[in-house]
């Protein structure tokens, strides 16, 4: 039977906090601008991963639309990520446009600070997707139908939640508790919804190119495009959509170009398109051809981090608890601010990623995380956080009292 692959990428950076002393409270702002090339330098980061992933794999997609009509994928971008190119790297985001306008390129609405607002602050939750909404129509003249929530993070509410306000889909982790005996690999609809339709990530064939593509020790290694492409058209009897949801760091960034990365992508989509009914679909257009074969009730929030596939890569520990209530503890007085400074870092300080490097996970999870941080410890990122927060305090409270 013939299967549509549903690629979907996703685009972020955070601003990093640099290593921000209790010292520096109430003396510097610049809570997010370290200049020394460390890994704390988000400039310096940036343009090192432009160069490694975003330009290649650009260059690998473009070629892709121009060689193959039937080739179609799905984008999300989040601000802290436009910001930045903006800034560093504008080309990544024309040759974006160049692509959207193909017309077989579909961009996602999500959070523009790629925070966990909506399990925390709603009203907050509502002003970034709005934010991210107008900033994606600005730039790519584009209005997203489909949603995306920061990290997968996924529940009932959130399904209702989407479908109220206007969304035609929804995507989250195919994770096997919430599947039972079910297959990711068609189209469901949410509990308690009427028409939006749900897409599950499936993610054992999506963490073999995001995490295991490279492990020499990987009992499959090397993983070739023949074998991946017989392992999608055979992964679940009548399956009607492969879902591969991923970073668009895994090409380059998370898996070196020496790995093979970039070839293998190459040659997968050319055998994939070459067996006779299969194609590539943008998340839209899935939903839209293929029937609904079923409901997907989420009680408990789901996401695609970790063992556990819940929050706890976020909020698994005292430190990270204490981090996200310090900074949601500001809304009120971030409300009634007009320093639009004040107001980016504090909204930069809402990314999940400052938390995700707190987490103080062991073995394999631990070392994901530990890959990701900037920072020698999770106690060191905590630091620098809650001193970041202290400072956002003390000139809210300033500039309250020149308001009075």
């Amino acid at each position: 039977m013939s299967k549509s692959i549903v690629l979907y990428l996703h685009m972020h950076q955070p601003y990093r906090i640099k290593n921000y002393s209790i010292f520096d409270c109430a003396v510097d702002n610049n809570l997010f601008n370290a200049t020394d090339q460390s890994d704390q330098d988000n400039e310096y980061i940036f343009k090192r991963v432009a160069e490694k992933s975003y330009r290649p794999m650009n260059a690998t997609l473009g070629r892709m639309l121009q060689k193959h009509p039937e080739f179609r994928f799905s984008l999300s971008i989040t601000g802290s990520f436009i910001e930045q190119a903006e800034k560093w790297a504008p080309d990544i985001l024309n040759e974006i446009k160049s692509f959207v306008k193909t017309g077989r390129v579909e961009i996602l609405s999500e959070t523009y600070n790629h925070s966990l607002s909506f399990f925390y602050n709603k009203e907050q939750f509502n002003k970034e997707v709005n934010k991210h909404r107008d900033t994606i129509n600005r730039i790519f003249n584009y209005t997203p139908v489909s949603f995306r929530n920061t990290e997968l993070a996924y529940n009932n509410d959130l399904a209702k939640w989407a479908e109220e306000n206007g969304y035609k889909n929804i995507i989250a982790e195919g994770w096997d508790k919430i599947l039972g005996w079910r297959s990711p690999n068609h189209i469901y609809k949410p509990y308690g919804t009427d028409n939006i339709r749900l897409l599950l990530k499936n993610y054992k064939l999506s963490d073999d190119l995001a995490f295991r593509f490279g492990d020499f020790t990987w009992d499959e290694w090397p993983l070739t495009s023949h074998k991946f492409a017989k392992w999608a058209n055979h992964n679940s009897p009548n399956a009607k959509v492969i879902n591969l949801f991923m970073d668009y760091e895994t090409f380059g960034e998370h898996q070196w170009s020496d790995t093979g990365i970039f070839d293998f992508f190459t040659h997968f989509v050319n055998i994939w398109l070459q067996t006779n009914g299969n194609d590539f679909k943008t998340i839209n257009e899935a939903a839209d051809q293929y029937p609904i074969e079923g409901e997907i009730s989420t009680e408990n929030i789901v996401t695609w981090a970790d063992q556990e596939r819940d929050l706890s890569a976020w909020n698994g520990n005292s430190l990270q608890k204490e981090a996200l209530s310090y900074i949601y503890s500001l809304s009120d007085k971030i409300n009634k601010s007009k320093d639009e400074k004040l107001i980016q870092d504090w909204n930069n300080l809402l990314t999940s990623d400052h938390v995700y490097y707190m987490s103080t996970k062991h073995s394999g999870d631990g070392s994901v995380h530990s890959y990701f941080s900037p920072y020698l410890s999770p106690y060191d990122a905590f630091i620098y956080f809650m001193n970041a927060c202290r400072d956002i305090e003390y000139r809210l409270n300033i500039e309250e009292k020149e308001r009075l």
